[in-house]
């Protein structure tokens, strides 16, 4: 039996969730390779019985099979569980909006989705531009009638954050954040804890870096997007796997996996949930067991000077890929 957690605000939304949330990109297949159905839906379900309340989808993985997915694995216990999905940037005219949430129910296979994201801004991958206030006008009405409950954006810098906030609550902001991809410490984070504004971390294992699953020369299987994630670019990756070796005995220390080390840096950070996909009922129950993990002061000190050695070579770009 699993002891009850604290769940933390999303935002000023009224909604709690956990503090580690199991984010579905690899549920919709597309870009990812070597998914199992049948495991997704285990791990789905494992997910729920170790506390992760929360889940994080979006019209694009796979266009709705992720959805689809998280519906058939939750449909007995919907009202226990919170819906996270997104709306992509080709979709941001105000008829757009209203579609693409309408589809979202469809396949989620419910009459409200508790959080509704702006996945990308306009013009992201080559979108046409849409005004931030007609995309928001959108959204407002479906939270008016009931179809949304609370309203979050993803990828967006401050700047964009806050024209969106002009015009309407916005209670999260979804960016990539590990202890390798801090650029939203520089960006958004005080902005987002100054109005109360739930950062939801994704990638936060920087896709399975932080978790040690790769070599010193890694090998993808063909269609496997991480293949383009620029910490493993060439003059980047080496001192990826020196932090790595540095990081070994933290863990081993506390006796936690390096995965949960990672993981619980994130969600140590104020206002902050780590969104962390699995391929696996064992790294789901893996990933949830780091909501128990307490760093101390001296920990988070330790950690932050590994990491240096990495964002140290980053440059201002947000994005994570090289696609």
């Amino acid at each position: 039996m699993v002891l009850p957690r604290e769940n933390r605000p999303l935002g000023r939304s009224g909604i709690r969730i956990s503090p580690i949330v199991m984010g579905l990109w690899q549920a919709g297949k597309e870009m990812w390779a070597g998914i199992d159905d049948a495991e997704i839906r285990r791990g789905i379900r494992a997910a729920v019985d170790a506390g992760i309340n929360a889940f994080d989808t979006a019209e694009v993985y796979g266009k709705g099979y992720s959805e689809r997915m998280l519906a058939a694995a939750t449909a007995e216990v919907r009202d226990q569980v919170v819906y996270c999905t997104k709306v992509f940037a080709n979709h941001l005219r105000y008829d757009q909006v209203i579609a693409a949430c309408e589809r979202s129910l469809k396949n989620l296979r419910t009459d409200r989705i508790d959080l509704y994201q702006i996945h990308w801004p306009s013009t992201s991958w080559s979108t046409p531009r849409v005004p931030i206030e007609e995309t928001m006008g959108a959204l407002k009405d479906l939270q008016a009638q009931g179809k949304i409950r609370a309203i979050g954006v993803s990828n967006f810098s401050r700047a964009q954050l806050e024209e969106a906030l002009a015009w309407g609550r916005i209670d999260s902001l979804q960016p990539p954040y590990s202890l390798f991809w801090r650029h939203v410490e520089r960006d958004a984070a005080a902005f987002c804890r100054e109005h109360e504004i739930t950062i939801l971390a994704y990638s936060p294992l920087a896709q399975g870096i932080l978790a040690g699953r790769f070599a010193a020369k890694p090998h993808f299987a063909p269609g496997d997007h991480r293949a383009k994630n620029r910490l493993f670019r060439p003059e980047i990756y080496p001192r990826v796997q020196r932090a790595l070796e540095e990081l070994r005995p933290i863990a081993a220390r506390l006796s936690i996996s390096l995965a949960q080390l990672a993981l619980a840096w994130v969600i140590a950070q104020p206002g902050t949930c780590a969104v962390a996909g699995a391929r696996s009922a064992s790294q789901v129950r893996e990933n949830a067991a780091a909501m128990d993990v307490r760093l101390g002061a001296a920990d988070l000190a330790e950690l932050d000077r590994v990491s240096r050695g990495v964002i140290e070579l980053l440059d201002d770009n947000p994005v994570l890929w090289d696609f």
